[in-house]
């Protein structure tokens, strides 16, 4: 069989429209911040793509660009300033920062309330906990394409490739509240291909180019494949060709979970203003 293309473009721009049309009716404008703090190559390129995105939806985004010369407590004062601006909506600290900057104060220090990324240690617990709040988007991202496709999730068996904070662990945390039956896998998990070759849905985070084989997946899977791993000038997934042969749905790479990432960004920013400036009156 050939599987059909999730595609992750069409799906983006789909949302896009939606909350398009739901700020059109908003009585002010969603305000998204961005800070970039570091200078690898594809993250400027996602900011770029980030903030594009939000322009078309209606939202008003700026980026705070940081020399390699910032230091830690610059980089706090800023978000500081940013969570008592009370005319931004939502922060984004774009990863990965400059070598000698720590994350994890940083991420902490967001206000969960402006967190579209997710990444406070309270919307982490929030996830978790079933509690409503903001969280990461690639996974949400990945929930809003199946969806899309209007591919069931309740009881199905979903393996999970990979246990990064940023994809896996949370995207774990999603798809049991949507009541799937997880699995979470790693390098250090015994007889992959047995866990894998289980799953109704697949989805691949570890960061390897073509691990996920043919023969490692279920005839009429659907399968999710969120690496993007630059090889030989282009990028490659962590899913191999052979597996649209078997697979009942593919994402391709790039254009399948990428676009979606940044949708959700969108999202979580329109949910973000919603949230506080009700809250705020």
């Amino acid at each position: 069989m050939a599987a059909t293309v999730l595609d992750g473009r069409g799906a983006a721009r789909a949302l896009t429209a939606e909350v398009f049309g739901q700020i059109s009716e908003l009585s002010y404008t969603p305000r998204l911040v961005f800070i970039r703090a570091g200078d690898d190559p594809a993250s400027g390129a996602y900011v770029r793509s980030k903030s594009r995105m939000a322009e078309r939806a209606g939202i008003r985004a700026e980026t705070r660009l940081l020399d390699s010369g910032t230091e830690q407590v610059e980089l706090m004062r800023l978000i500081s300033e940013l969570n008592d601006d009370r005319d931004v909506d939502g922060i984004l600290v774009q990863l990965p920062l400059y070598p000698h900057l720590d994350s994890r104060p940083v991420l902490a220090a967001v206000d969960p309330a402006k967190d579209v990324d997710g990444f406070n240690p309270i919307n982490v617990g929030r996830l978790w906990s079933g509690e409503p709040g903001l969280f990461p988007a690639t996974p949400m991202g990945l929930i809003r394409l199946l969806d899309h496709y209007r591919i069931p999730i309740t009881g199905r068996h979903v393996v999970i490739v990979g246990r990064s904070n940023l994809v896996g662990k949370p995207a774990a945390g999603l798809f049991l509240r949507r009541d799937a039956t997880v699995s979470l896998a790693h390098s250090r998990t015994r007889d992959l291909t047995s866990l894998t070759a289980a799953a109704d849905i697949v989805v691949a985070a570890a960061g390897v180019p073509a691990m996920i084989t043919a023969s490692m997946v279920k005839p009429g899977a659907v399968v999710l494949d969120v690496g993007q791993s630059p090889v030989d000038g282009t990028l490659r997934g962590d899913v191999a060709p052979d597996v649209a042969d078997v697979a009942s749905a593919l994402t391709p790479t790039p254009g399948g979970t990428g676009p979606m990432t940044v949708a959700m960004v969108i999202a979580n920013t329109l949910s973000a203003a919603r949230s506080r400036r009700s809250t705020d009156g």
